[in-house]
C-alpha cells in the first residue's frame, strides 16, 4: 500500500512540473525574500583586518535582516563595535576597538518581509592563527653512509594549516630526488643517506597563507660518516607502517597517498588499483612517484591500492582501503521558486543524496513545516511538497535543510501567488547579430501569472516558428541550429496567458565568418635577417576587424623591429630571443580566427671547445672535443684540420671528417711532421668558426713510406729520354733529406740498370738513346732514415723522328656521284718511327678535267689509328680528283705514296641562279632565267612547269615545257587576264633533273593600259594590336600606285574590309577603309609610290559589329619616275619661265636700290649683309615677296620607306616642275648659278613637318611657289 502511495505521488510530481516552471519575477511585483549573497560555511577571518559577514536579499517589499550567534539573537544594539550596512544584511566588526576572537561563533541570516522569511546557512567565523614555533634545541644527526633517515618538521598546528617547505641558510631549496624527498606532513625523508648530505642549515618552513606569514625551525645539523660501509639492502617502508592500511575521502575532494620507503639501492615505486584502473584522467604521479594524487573523487574511486617499493635485491608491497563518503550533493539542483496563479497547482522538489543517506527536513518561513499554520492546498511528501488549488495570500518561503555525519544543505524557495498579465523582459527592438553556420539564439525572456504561453513569428507572421530548423525552448528562447543568410529578418514574439497578451520585435543579422585565408606557416631564418609572417584574413565587410599578434601566447614584445601590418608581421634582424610560436588572431565583435606558426632562429654552430689529445702512439694520436652551440640546426658532421709548422706553417689542410653525434676521432699520423689540429662545425647554416687550435704533437721521422707517383718515359728529342716524376710533398718525406734513386734500362733481356740520385727535381734526362726504343723505368723515394718500397716499373719510349715509310697499293673506288672511298697498304711499324697516330689523304680536284698541279687548294682527311681505308665524302660530280696517303706520328707527317687520280661521274645540277619575269602583256610574259652556279655535268636542257593560282591559294592544272640548254628565256602566249601564276625551272643533266626555281606574277589591267608587274612579296606582320583570329596566309603583290592583298578565311563570316595607312601615322582615324564584295581579295588604289602603308581586314558580323581583325601587314610601294608630259620643251612654258625670270630681276634691282639708301657701306659690313640666309634671316625692312602655298606637300612623310637619298618624283601633276634648291645643300639653277643660299622651306612643308625655324622669303623660293601655282 505504501509502495503505491509513492508511485502514485511520483506521478503526480511528473505531471506538475509540467504545469510549473521557475520564473525570475520583476522586482516591480510583490514577491518573498529571495538571498542573493552570503558568506561561506566555513568562514575563517584575518585577525588584522575588520570581520565582514555578508547577507544580501532580494524581495518586494524589500526585506528586513536578523542575526543569530551560536542559536541565540543577536542584538546589535548591544554591540557598539557591530554595524549593519544600510538595505542590506551585511554585518561589519570594527576589530579596533575588540579583539577578533570575541566574535568567533556560528552567525545565521534572516531575511523577511510580509510575504515571507529566508535564512542563510549557518556561517562558522573563526579567525585565523599562525602560532610560534616553539625554541628548542635541536642536536647535530651523525649516522652513516647508506643507512636511512628522517627529518622532522612538526610545525605548529595554525588555522588553516600552513605550508610545508625546506631551504638552506640562502634562502635555496633544498634538492629532492628519488632518493630525498619531502612527505604530506612536512617531514624530510632520506631513503639512505651519502656524503654529500652533510650539512649544517636543513632548515623546515612553514607558510600560513591568511596571515601571509613564515615562521622556521631551528637548523638541523646532519654529519655523514663513512667508517663501516653499509650493505645493500631490499626495500621496507619509512610509511605507511604495516602491510596494509586505511583512508576515508569524501566525494568530490582531492585524495592523496604516499608511500616512501628505504633500502639501497635507492628503491624505486609504482602504484596499482587491485579492483579496477586507475582513473587516467584525473590521477596523477607526483613526488618521485611517492605520491599518487586523485582529484574530485567519485564512488568510483573506493577499492584496494597498492604501492610496490623495489630495487635490485627486492621488493614490498602495502595496500591501502580506500573508502569514499559523500556530504549531502544535488541530484537535480537545489529547489526552484515557484510563482502561480491562484487555483494552480504545482510541487516544490528536493531532491539530494549523500553516503549515509542524509535526512530532509522541510520548514515554512524559518519555522519546521510541522510547527507552521495549517494549508489544506499544500502536502508534503518526503522530499516533495505538493501544491493543489493555491489561494491568494498563501506566498510563502520554503526551506528544506538535507544533513547527514559529513555536512548539509540549506536552500530557500518561494511559492509566490500571483495574478499577472503577461510582460516581455527581452529589450524591445534588440538586433541579434549571428555568425553564419552558428548556433542563433533569440531570447524571449517573459514573465506572467500563469504562465504566459511563447509564440514566434518571422518577417509577414504568415506562420508560427515551431518546425525544423526552428527550435522553441521552454524559457520562450528560439533556438536556429546552423543561421544561414535567409534566416536573417524580424521575428516576433508573442507571450500569452489568461489576462492578456504582449508582443516584442526583434532583428536577427547573419553575418559572413571571419577567416584565416593564408595562414603563417613556419620559418626557418638565420640570425640577423629577416622573416615575415603572412595573415590574410576574409571577413564581413559590416564587421570590423582587429589584427592581434600573440608571441608563444603572449604580448608580443615592445621592439620596433617587429612590425605589424595589416596582413602581415615583419621581424627584422632576428635574434634568437625572437624564437618561439606566434599566433595571429583576427577578432570582430562576433566572431575570430586564429593561426599559429613557428619561428626557429638557426645560426652557424659555435665552434667546438676543450681539444684534447690522448692516447699518443708514434702514427695516430685519438682527439677529442665538446661541440658549441648548434643554435637550433643540427650538426651534420665536424671537419678536423692540421697545420704542419714544419713544412707548411700558416696553411690548414682538411685531414678527416666525423658525423655530427660523435666528439672523438682516431686520426692516423705521418712521420716527421709538427702537428696542431682544430675542428670545425657544420649544420644546414655552414661551418662554423675554426676551434682553438689543440696542443702541437710532433711524430718522429722514418723511411719513405711511398714513391713518387705518375712516373713516366717520353723523348722530347730522337735521341733522349726524358723520366718524370710527381714529386712526394714534405708530409709524404717523412724524413729530412729527401731525394730519388731514378734508374733505367732498353727493355731488352738481360740488360743491365743504370742508376743516379736526383735531387731537388723531378725529372731526369737520358741523352744518346736510339730512337724510340722502350725502356723500363723506376724511381725510389730517399731520405736521411732510410730507402721507400720497392719501386714499381714504369715503361716508356725514347724519343719519336718523322716516318720514312710510305703507304703502297694506294687507289680509289667511287662509290656515287659525290663519295670516293680510298684504299692502302699500312706501312710497316718500324718505317713509322713512333707512336702511330694515323693516316692522312691529301686530295685535290682539277675542274674541267684540266690537269693543273699548281695552286691547286688541298684538302685532307684525317684518319686516326691503324686504318687501310677511308671513305672521302662531299666531292663535286663531274670532277677529276687526285690524291696522295701518308702515315704520320706524334712527331709529324711521313712521305707522300705516290699521287692516284679518279674521276667523278656527272650527277644533278643545281637549281638555276635567278628567275625572273619581264615584257608582261594582257596574256603573255617572258621569263628569264641564268644557268646554274652547279653544273654538275653537262646541261642538256630545262624543264618549266607552270600553273595558275586561284583566291583560295587552290593549284590549277600544270603545263609543261621542255627547253634547249641553250636557251635563256621564254615567252609564254595566251595566259588568262587578271590571273596569279607559279612558276616552276629546273635544269637537267645526263644523271637527271636539278632543283627547281620558282616565281609567282599576276597579269592585271588597269584604266585601258597593262601595268608593270613586281613578283609577290610576302609582309611581315607589325602587331598584332589585335588577336589575329581566323585570318591566314596573308599575301601583297604591289604596283605603283596600288596593291593587291589577299588572304584565307576559315570563319563564317561573308563581310569584310580592308584598313589602311601610313606606316608613320599614329593617329588612330587616319585609318582609310575600303569594302570587299563577296571575295578574299582587294586592290587598294591611288597609293603613293614610294611609300610604306599598313594594312588590316577586318571581319563584319551581324549588324556590321567588328568580329575578327587581322595582324597588320607593312606594303611598301616601288619608287618609280611618274609618266610626265617634258613641259620643258612646250614653247607656253618657256615663254612664262622668261616672264618670271625678267620679273625676278626687275625685283633683285629694286631690292638691290633700297638696300644702298643713305650712301655707301663699308666692306666689312658688305660682306655681312652677304652673309647665309639659313644662319641670319632678312630684317622686316628688307625686301620681301608675296609668298604663294603649295596645296599638295610632295616630300614623303616622316617615317616612310623612301629612298636613301631622300627624293622622291611627282606623279600626280603634269605641269609642275622638280623643285628647286629643296634641301640644305647647294644646288645649280639651268643657268648654272648657285642658288643654295637663298633656299628656303615652304609653308605647306612646315605645316606637315612641325614649326621650323622662321626664315625671310628668298626669290628662289618665291619663284617654286609661283611654279607650283602655275
Amino acid at each position: 500500500m505504501m509502495e503505491r502511495r509513492r508511485m502514485d505521488v511520483a506521478l503526480l510530481v511528473l505531471f506538475l512540473v509540467h504545469l510549473a516552471t521557475s520564473l525570475e519575477v520583476p522586482l516591480d511585483l510583490p514577491q518573498p525574500p529571495t538571498i542573493t549573497y552570503q558568506s561561506p560555511k566555513d568562514y575563517i577571518v584575518d585577525p588584522r583586518e575588520n570581520i565582514i559577514i555578508h547577507c544580501e536579499a532580494k524581495g518586494k517589499p524589500h526585506p528586513s535582516f536578523s542575526w543569530t550567534r551560536n542559536g541565540t539573537h543577536f542584538d546589535i544594539e548591544n554591540h557598539p563595535s557591530v554595524d549593519m550596512r544600510p538595505q542590506s544584511g551585511t554585518l561589519v566588526v570594527d576589530i579596533s576597538r575588540e579583539r577578533a576572537e570575541n566574535y568567533e561563533g556560528v552567525y545565521q541570516c534572516t531575511a523577511r518581509n510580509k510575504h515571507g522569511t529566508a535564512v542563510s546557512n549557518n556561517i562558522v567565523v573563526r579567525q585565523s592563527r599562525s602560532p610560534l614555533w616553539s625554541k628548542e634545541k635541536i642536536k647535530p644527526i651523525v649516522v652513516q653512509e647508506g643507512v636511512s633517515l628522517v627529518l622532522p618538521c612538526r610545525p605548529p598546528a595554525g588555522l588553516p594549516p600552513p605550508i610545508i617547505f625546506w631551504m638552506d641558510n640562502n634562502f635555496q631549496k633544498l634538492p629532492q630526488s628519488q632518493r630525498v624527498s619531502q612527505s604530506l606532513n612536512g617531514d624530510l625523508y632520506f631513503s639512505n643517506v651519502r656524503r654529500v648530505d652533510t650539512r649544517s642549515d636543513y632548515i623546515c618552513y612553514a607558510r600560513f597563507p591568511h596571515t601571509q606569514t613564515i615562521q622556521q625551525k631551528q637548523p638541523i645539523t646532519v654529519r655523514v660518516l663513512n667508517q663501516a660501509p653499509v650493505d645493500d639492502r631490499r626495500p621496507t617502508f619509512l610509511i605507511p607502517s604495516g602491510p596494509s592500511s586505511s583512508k576515508m575521502v569524501l566525494r568530490g575532494d582531492k585524495l592523496e597517498m604516499e608511500c616512501i620507503a628505504e633500502g639501497l639501492p635507492t628503491p624505486q615505486i609504482s602504484w596499482t588499483k587491485i579492483s579496477g584502473d586507475l582513473p587516467s584522467k584525473r590521477a596523477s604521479l607526483l613526488n618521485y612517484n611517492k605520491t599518487l594524487h586523485i582529484e574530485n573523487v567519485s564512488a568510483s574511486d573506493a577499492g584496494d591500492y597498492r604501492c610496490t617499493a623495489k630495487n635490485q635485491l627486492g621488493s614490498v608491497h602495502h595496500t591501502i582501503h580506500v573508502t569514499v563518503k559523500a556530504a549531502p550533493y544535488w541530484i537535480s539542483g537545489p529547489p526552484r521558486n515557484l510563482v502561480l496563479a491562484p487555483g494552480e497547482n504545482s510541487v516544490l522538489t528536493c531532491r539530494a543524496s549523500g553516503t549515509p543517506k542524509p535526512t530532509i527536513t522541510w520548514y515554512m518561513n524559518g519555522i519546521p513545516i510541522e510547527n507552521s499554520p495549517k494549508d489544506e492546498s499544500r502536502k508534503v511528501e518526503d522530499d516533495t511538497i505538493i501544491f493543489a488549488g493555491v489561494q491568494s495570500g498563501s506566498s510563502a518561503v520554503y526551506q528544506c535543510n538535507v544533513s547527514n555525519d559529513y555536512g548539509y544543505l540549506l536552500s530557500n524557495a518561494f511559492v509566490n501567488v500571483l495574478s499577472e498579465p503577461p510582460r516581455v523582459l527581452t529589450p524591445p527592438n534588440k538586433v541579434y547579430q549571428i555568425i553564419r553556420n552558428h548556433q542563433a539564439l533569440i531570447d524571449c525572456s517573459s514573465f506572467g501569472s500563469p504562465v504566459p504561453k511563447i509564440t514566434w513569428f518571422k518577417d509577414s507572421r504568415s506562420s508560427i516558428l515551431q518546425e525544423d530548423p526552428y527550435i522553441l525552448h521552454d524559457n520562450g528562447t528560439l533556438e536556429i541550429r546552423v543561421a544561414q543568410a535567409q534566416h536573417s529578418g524580424k521575428y516576433t514574439c508573442v507571450a500569452t496567458n489568461d489576462l492578456g497578451i504582449y508582443e516584442n520585435h526583434v532583428y536577427m543579422e547573419v553575418k559572413e565568418p571571419t577567416r584565416i585565408l593564408k595562414q603563417p606557416e613556419y620559418k626557418e631564418v638565420q640570425r640577423g635577417r629577416s622573416v615575415v609572417f603572412e595573415c590574410t584574413v576574409k571577413h564581413d565587410p559590416s564587421l570590423i576587424p582587429t589584427m592581434t599578434w600573440l608571441k608563444d601566447d603572449g604580448e608580443l614584445p615592445d621592439d620596433e623591429r617587429l612590425i605589424v601590418d595589416s596582413d602581415s608581421l615583419t621581424i627584422t634582424d632576428v635574434t634568437e630571443d625572437d624564437a618561439g610560436v606566434y599566433t595571429c588572431i583576427m577578432n570582430t565583435t562576433l566572431d575570430h580566427d586564429s593561426a599559429t606558426a613557428t619561428l626557429t632562429v638557426v645560426e652557424r654552430p659555435d665552434p667546438p671547445t676543450d681539444l684534447e689529445l690522448t692516447d699518443l702512439k708514434k702514427r695516430s694520436v685519438q682527439l677529442t672535443w665538446i661541440p658549441g652551440d648548434e643554435h637550433n640546426s643540427p650538426i651534420q658532421k665536424f671537419l678536423i684540420q692540421y697545420e704542419d709548422s714544419l713544412h707548411h706553417r700558416g696553411y690548414w689542410h682538411n685531414l678527416t671528417e666525423v658525423p655530427g653525434t660523435k666528439t672523438t676521432a682516431h686520426l692516423k699520423l705521418s712521420p716527421y711532421v709538427h702537428y696542431t689540429f682544430r675542428v670545425l662545425a657544420l649544420n644546414a647554416v655552414g661551418f662554423s668558426n675554426p676551434s682553438r687550435p689543440s696542443r702541437m704533437y710532433k711524430t718522429e721521422p722514418a723511411a719513405p713510406d711511398e714513391n713518387p707517383a705518375g712516373v713516366q718515359g717520353f723523348g722530347t728529342e730522337h735521341n733522349n729520354l726524358v723520366i718524370s716524376w710527381k714529386p712526394l710533398t714534405g708530409l709524404q718525406s717523412n724524413g729530412p733529406g729527401l731525394h730519388y734513386r731514378v734508374m733505367w734500362r732498353q727493355k731488352v733481356v738481360d740488360s743491365e740498370w743504370t742508376t743516379v740520385t736526383v735531387s731537388n727535381n723531378s725529372k731526369f734526362v737520358v741523352s744518346g738513346t736510339p730512337t724510340f726504343v722502350p725502356y723500363e723505368i723506376k724511381v725510389q723515394a730517399v731520405n736521411e732514415h732510410g730507402l721507400g718500397p720497392d719501386p714499381a716499373i714504369a715503361h716508356g719510349y725514347s724519343g719519336e723522328d718523322l716516318p720514312i715509310g710510305t703507304p703502297e697499293n694506294v687507289h680509289a673506288v667511287v662509290r656515287n656521284s659525290t663519295l670516293a672511298e680510298v684504299f692502302w697498304d699500312p706501312v710497316p711499324s718500324h718505317l713509322i718511327r713512333g707512336h702511330l697516330k694515323g693516316y692522312k689523304v691529301y686530295y685535290w680536284r682539277n675542274h674541267h678535267y684540266k690537269h693543273s698541279p699548281h695552286h691547286m687548294e688541298q684538302d685532307i682527311l684525317t684518319f686516326s689509328g691503324n686504318h687501310s681505308h677511308g671513305m672521302l665524302p662531299g666531292l663535286h660530280p663531274f670532277s677529276l680528283y687526285f690524291f696522295n696517303v701518308r702515315v704520320y706520328n706524334g712527331k709529324g707527317d711521313g712521305p707522300p705514296s705516290s699521287t692516284q687520280q679518279f674521276k667523278m661521274p656527272e650527277g644533278v645540277p643545281g637549281s638555276p641562279t635567278s628567275l625572273i619575269v619581264t615584257n608582261s602583256n594582257l596574256d603573255s610574259l617572258t621569263l628569264e632565267w641564268r644557268p646554274p652556279h652547279d653544273h654538275n655535268g653537262r646541261i642538256t636542257g630545262y624543264t618549266l612547269k607552270y600553273q595558275p593560282v586561284n583566291n583560295s591559294n587552290d593549284l590549277g592544272p600544270v603545263e609543261e615545257l621542255a627547253l634547249a640548254a641553250n636557251e635563256t628565256s621564254v615567252t609564254l602566249p595566251n595566259l588568262k587576264y587578271s590571273t596569279r601564276y607559279k612558276f616552276y625551272l629546273n635544269a637537267k643533266t645526263g644523271a637527271g633533273a636539278g632543283s627547281a626555281i620558282s616565281q609567282e606574277a599576276v597579269i592585271i589591267r588597269e584604266e585601258g593600259s597593262t601595268q608593270s608587274l613586281h613578283p609577290i612579296a610576302r609582309s611581315p606582320a607589325l602587331g598584332p594590336p589585335h588577336k589575329a583570329g581566323p585570318f591566314g596566309n596573308i599575301s601583297s603583290l604591289v604596283g605603283e600606285d596600288w596593291a593587291l592583298i589577299s588572304w584565307e578565311y576559315w570563319g563564317q563570316e561573308k563581310n569584310f574590309y580592308a584598313q589602311y595607312k601610313l606606316n608613320n601615322s599614329e593617329v588612330e582615324e587616319d585609318w582609310q577603309k575600303e569594302f570587299v564584295n563577296d571575295s578574299q581579295n582587294i586592290t587598294l588604289k591611288g597609293l603613293k609610290g614610294g611609300l610604306c602603308y599598313r594594312v588590316r581586314l577586318v571581319a563584319l558580323g551581324h549588324r556590321d559589329q567588328e568580329l575578327h581583325h587581322s595582324k597588320e601587314l607593312l606594303v611598301t610601294l616601288p619608287a618609280v619616275a611618274s609618266r610626265q608630259v617634258d613641259i620643258a620643251t612646250q614653247g607656253w612654258f618657256i615663254g612664262l619661265m622668261c616672264a618670271i625670270a625678267l620679273l625676278i630681276l626687275i625685283l633683285l634691282i629694286i631690292c638691290f636700290i633700297q638696300r644702298n639708301k643713305g650712301g655707301k657701306y663699308p666692306v666689312k659690313e658688305k660682306e655681312d649683309a652677304h652673309t647665309d640666309p639659313e644662319f641670319q634671316p632678312m630684317k622686316d625692312d628688307d625686301c620681301t615677296f608675296v609668298e604663294y602655298s603649295d596645296n599638295e606637300d610632295h616630300k614623303p612623310l616622316k617615317g616612310s620607306c623612301s629612298p636613301s637619298n631622300g627624293t622622291v618624283k611627282r606623279d600626280d601633276s603634269d605641269d609642275s616642275l622638280v623643285d628647286y634648291g629643296e634641301g640644305g645643300d647647294g644646288q645649280f639653277n639651268e643657268d648654272g648659278s648657285f642658288i643654295g643660299q637663298y633656299s628656303g622651306k615652304s609653308a605647306s612643308r612646315d605645316s606637315a613637318e612641325g614649326h621650323e625655324s622662321s626664315e625671310a622669303p628668298s626669290p628662289i623660293k618665291a619663284m617654286n611657289s609661283l611654279n607650283s601655282f602655275v
